[in-house]
């Protein structure tokens, strides 16, 4: 029992981290109804530029957050227009496939950046172990997961407190509605862009700096654990964004320490395969589905 207690806590520790990534992908998905499959390599890309400075230039460390935040900014803007605001919004696939081949774009950039496999990444934590009764906690892990929860607390004040985000509520909620109230959608797609690649450039910051290196694989798997965090806790539901990640987490853990390496791999693929068939909707999500679901009825 203590072991699996370990593992959970472990789980939450990581599992912030995939609840920051999945409520990127969340966030869009509310907004436009889309996935933006450039997000996790949008990441990448502006923590090798960090990555880059801290080689080249500076072991600034706050440095290497303002670049890694500014870049990942512009590459999402750069994704926006050119996949979402250029493609008509009930194009959906279209835009799908598009943000796919901007992938592979940032991809050739980042590995023309910094040619190496893996690269060291400026640690903004200082590591050390922390013993609470028959528990270990690292401290770099406990940074991350409050960080993560100032973070949290700082986005719903924006979506809840102010009116540019109670727009991009609107404009999640019922975009016509909002069209006739006076709310410009262009300029609030842009901003939600906007503000989930600052999410985006911090999450990757906080994750990579936790792990203290980067590779060029960090856009795929960042990409994948967002997802799937996200169809876990409900896709368009922040709070499930939020707990399909720290769930995502605490399985993983145990996996890993029962199981080894390729079944925590396993394990992540295998739990959204199973939320699919128990609860398409997600933990908290069910509620969009049978809408959906009554609106189909009605037609």
């Amino acid at each position: 029992m203590t072991d699996f207690l370990q593992n959970c806590i472990d789980g939450l520790m990581f599992g912030s981290g995939y609840a920051l990534l999945a409520l990127g992908f969340t966030l869009v998905f509310g907004v436009m109804k889309r996935l933006n499959l450039s997000f996790g390599p949008s990441i990448m890309l502006g923590a090798y530029a960090g990555t880059w400075v801290y080689l080249n230039f500076s072991q600034n460390v706050l440095l290497v957050v303002l670049v890694t935040v500014i870049i990942t900014v512009a590459v999402g803007i750069y994704v926006e227009r050119l996949c979402f605001w250029a493609v008509r919004r009930d194009a959906t696939i279209a835009s799908m496939v598009s943000s796919f081949a901007i992938w592979m774009q940032l991809e050739e950039v980042a590995m023309h950046l910094l040619p190496e496999r893996t690269y060291p990444f400026p640690a903004f934590f200082t590591s050390r172990v922390i013993e609470i009764g028959p528990f270990v906690v690292r401290s770099e892990h406990i940074s991350m997961f409050l960080l993560t929860l100032v973070l949290l607390a700082l986005l719903h004040l924006f979506l809840y407190r102010t009116r540019p985000g109670l727009a991009l509520r609107a404009v999640s909620d019922n975009p016509l509605a909002s069209t006739y109230m006076g709310i410009n959608s262009s300029n609030i797609l842009f901003l939600a862009f906007a503000v989930v690649s600052v999410l985006g450039g911090l999450a990757g910051f906080l994750i990579l700096s936790a792990d203290s290196q980067v590779t060029p694989f960090f856009g795929l798997w960042a990409t994948f654990k967002g997802l799937i965090a996200m169809m876990l806790g409900g896709m368009g539901s922040l709070p499930g964004a939020i707990l399909g990640g720290l769930l995502l987490g605490v399985v993983e853990a145990n996996a890993f320490w029962y199981g080894g390496p390729v079944i925590r791999d396993i394990s992540a693929y295998l739990l959204l395969f199973m939320m699919l068939i128990v609860r398409p909707g997600g933990l908290v999500g069910q509620r969009i589905v049978a809408q959906q679901q009554a609106a189909y009825e009605r037609v």
